[in-house]
Order: structure tokens, then C-alpha cells, then sequence
């Protein structure tokens, strides 16, 4: 293998234990091995070439493209950000063993190939259009094996900060620190549909249609029921000018104004009486219409007084569904789960991790993060048995991701046996039948 003997470490705590370190034996992401067969089985990886261009040339090309683009993914699957992670990577057995082809026989790529590909290669307009184009299909194929008859897209931002001097990098008011200020559309199974870097400055919605409308014409052809949220930012004229004439249902919050609280002034005078442990809630709705718009449209509004506070809590939601009141805010207030999947693309990818001078190589590291967290949730979502199916991507990767495992390579086989302690046999047995079954019955 390569290794060099070296003398084992004693601890003195207790001088009967020594470590010895066996780095091309030994690896600590065995659980790759579950998303590298989910891979396999919905096809993902090896599309690349589709919508991927080659600009490589020459004989010392070693390392193919999709072999590439799997060390890339699946190296910030398990939480390795940067492509200095490579020199120990290339020769771990599991990063082998789901890169494939050359790194099983000899090493995944190394820091400096992994670098030029993913800031040379990959920084094309043709090929970073290829990796948004190469998420739809993956979410497409994930999506055929989730019986569906409708689609709810989230939009919201959040802030990557910088380190540096780097392009497109700015103060934002709102979050108090320079940064960029990505925007992203997931569906309501955790599926980030799409994400766009922008400059740290921009309005929160500012290039919302450019982000939403692919999206939307791709669900619309095949049929599909659309519906939308967001947050007070996406309340604008011209995103319900473009949701309506689709026969997209959408619930946005609305910024408080006085012509709103009138509305409700009703709703405003403090309950008579010792206030209960539990909130009083009162739902109204009522048709308004602001100046900026050509005709009035529903809004809900819910009023909460809590024990102990003087004041109400209000909100006011702009709807175009029929459904009761206290349903639409229902329904809005489940658009903070893409606030927790942001949080979730944070913590355990720290897909806010853009470290590149150029503006382009950071939005080609984001869509890479997009490619690694979308894997995550479409293990999580299709092929976790029920003991384990709340996990969170963050919990899948120290408890599944971090098995520990150690490699027997015999004349046909190669073996790898894997530590039982968070995820048991039958845990990781059951995971790989239902890829399995993802295989046998699509759809």
C-alpha cells in the first residue's frame, strides 16, 4: 500500500494502549459507500457528461470528468469544504471507492487537480449553466420516485460572509457584515430546485423570476399544481403579476402599514378579563389593495395576545387561495422549514464557505454545495427507515457519514468492515434495500 512503518503512540493514562495510524487501510466516511449506490441507482453522477463540457486537453488529462465531479460532491457530503482536503482525501479508501475507475486502483485527484477543476474547468458559462441544468435533472429523478400531484416552492436568502478582498463581496444592512447574499428555491421535501449567488448589497428578491421561472416552466409542462411562499421581501407587485396569470397558489407575508391595522382595529382592543397561560388568537381576512397595485387582493391576518405582553403580535398575509384564514397562515407559517434547510446547508456542509477571489468560482462552489446537500436529502428523504427517518443531514453525517471502517483487499473482493456503534447492520442493511427498491420500482 505505499504506508511506512511507523512506531505506535503510548498513552500514559494507561501505558497497556498504544495507536498505531494505517491511513491507506482505515477510513473514517465509510458511510459514503449508502450515497455513492443512491447515486448509482438514480443515475445522478454519471449524467455529468451530458450537460458538462470538457476544457481539458492534452495527455496528462489522468482524472475524468465525472470521477472529478464525485470527489467534489462527495467530498462536501462529508463535510471536507476545501480542496486542500485532497491531499489526505485522494488516498482515503471510502473517497477512493466512490470516486472510482483510476482512484480504486491507484488515488483520487489531488489538491492542485481537484483546484484547476473545479476554478478552471468548471468556471465556463456553458459549464456553470451545465451544473444548474445537471441539479434540475438530479431533482428530477428523485421527484419520479415521490409520488407527487403538487409542488410547494419556498423562496428565501441568506448571507455567505467573506474572507477578504473578494469580488462582489459588500456590506449588507440587514445581516451587519459584508457578504454575499445567495438566493434559493426549495420544494417542500428539502430539495433546493435552485440557488443563485449574488453580490452582498442586492435586495433581498432582487433576480427572484431568473431564480423561480425555469422552475416553474419545467413543473407547468408536466401539469403539475404549483404553490409558492416567502417572506415580506417577495411581497411586490410584480411577482404577483407574475404568479397569478400561471394559476400559482402563493401566500406571502405583508409589511404592517396603518390602512392594514385599520382592518383589524377590532381585533386591536385588549381582551377583558385575567389573560390565559395560553395565547388568544383571532383570525381575520378582507380584500385590500395598495397603490402600487392595479386591483385588491385577499389578505389574512392573525392577531396573538400573549400573557404578559401589553401589545399584540400581528401578521398580515397576501393570498390568492380560498382556503379559511387560519389555514393560509397555517400554511405560510410552514415556510420556515427552508429557513431550517439553509441552516441545515450551513451547519453541515458550510455551504457558506465561498473562499474564492473570483465571483464566478464562488458561484460554482455554491452549486457544487447545492449537488453534495441535495444527495443528503434524497438519502434522507427516500431511503431512511422509520427509526432513523427524523434525522437531520447534520446528524446523518457524524452518525452514518463517520462510520469508521477499515479495507481487506483479496483477489475478487474488496472489503471493507465497518464500525457498529450509531448505525447497526440491520440500520445500514435496511438503508441499502430501500435503494434497492428505488431501483426495481421508479416512480
Amino acid at each position: 500500500m505505499g504506508e511506512r512503518t511507523r512506531e505506535t503512540l503510548q498513552l500514559q493514562f494507561d501505558k497497556r494502549l498504544r495507536l498505531e495510524f494505517h491511513g491507506a487501510r482505515i477510513t473514517s466516511d465509510a458511510g459514503l459507500l449508502a450515497y455513492r449506490e443512491l447515486d448509482e441507482v438514480l443515475g445522478l453522477t454519471e449524467m455529468a457528461p451530458i450537460y458538462l463540457q470538457e476544457t481539458r486537453g492534452g495527455r496528462n488529462v489522468q482524472h475524468e470528468l465525472v470521477p472529478l465531479l464525485r470527489q467534489s460532491v462527495y467530498s462536501r457530503l462529508a463535510g471536507y469544504e476545501d480542496t486542500n482536503d485532497a491531499v489526505r482525501l485522494a488516498r482515503d479508501p471510502a473517497m477512493q471507492a466512490v470516486v472510482g475507475r483510476r482512484a480504486m486502483e491507484k488515488q483520487a485527484a489531488s489538491s492542485n487537480t481537484l483546484s484547476r477543476f473545479e476554478t478552471e474547468a468548471l468556471v465556463t458559462e456553458e459549464n456553470l449553466r451545465g451544473l444548474e441544468q445537471l441539479n434540475t435533472q438530479w431533482i428530477d429523478q428523485a421527484m419520479a420516485r415521490t409520488p407527487h400531484q403538487r409542488v410547494i416552492l419556498d423562496m428565501d436568502s441568506s448571507e455567505s460572509p467573506v474572507y477578504g478582498e473578494q469580488e462582489g463581496a459588500a456590506y449588507n444592512g440587514h445581516f451587519e457584515t459584508v457578504c454575499y447574499h445567495p438566493l434559493f428555491l426549495f420544494n417542500e421535501l428539502g430539495d433546493c430546485e435552485g440557488a443563485m449567488l449574488r453580490p452582498g448589497n442586492v435586495h433581498s428578491a432582487e433576480r427572484w423570476r431568473q431564480v423561480l421561472e425555469p422552475i416553474v416552466k419545467r413543473y407547468k409542462k408536466r401539469g403539475i399544481r404549483l404553490l409558492f411562499r416567502g417572506d415580506a421581501a417577495f411581497a411586490k407587485p410584480e411577482v404577483y403579476d407574475y404568479l397569478e396569470p400561471r394559476d400559482i397558489g402563493y401566500a406571502i407575508r405583508l409589511p404592517a402599514n396603518e390602512v392594514l391595522q385599520e382592518h383589524i382595529k377590532h381585533l386591536l382592543k385588549r381582551p377583558v378579563g385575567r389573560p390565559p397561560k395560553k395565547p388568544i388568537i383571532w383570525y381575520h381576512d378582507f380584500q385590500y389593495q395598495a397603490k402600487s397595485w392595479d386591483h385588491p387582493r385577499r389578505v389574512v391576518a392573525k392577531v396573538e395576545w400573549h400573557r404578559g405582553q401589553l401589545f399584540p403580535r400581528v401578521g398580515f398575509v397576501v393570498t390568492n387561495l380560498f382556503a379559511k384564514p387560519e389555514g393560509v397562515v397555517h400554511f405560510y407559517n410552514r415556510r420556515g422549514t427552508a429557513e431550517q434547510w439553509i441552516k441545515e446547508g450551513k451547519y453541515a456542509l458550510n455551504w457558506t464557505r465561498l473562499s474564492c477571489h473570483r465571483f464566478v468560482a464562488n458561484q460554482v462552489r455554491l452549486q457544487l454545495f447545492i449537488l453534495a446537500y441535495n444527495l443528503g436529502n434524497f438519502l434522507r428523504r427516500l431511503c431512511l427507515p422509520k427509526a432513523i427517518n427524523d434525522w437531520s443531514l447534520r446528524s446523518l453525517q457524524v452518525k452514518l457519514i463517520k462510520i469508521g471502517g477499515r479495507i481487506v483487499r483479496h483477489a475478487r473482493h474488496i472489503i471493507f468492515q465497518l464500525a457498529e456503534v450509531a448505525v447497526s447492520r440491520d440500520l445500514f442493511a435496511a438503508i441499502l434495500g430501500r435503494i434497492t427498491r428505488l431501483r426495481l420500482a421508479p416512480g
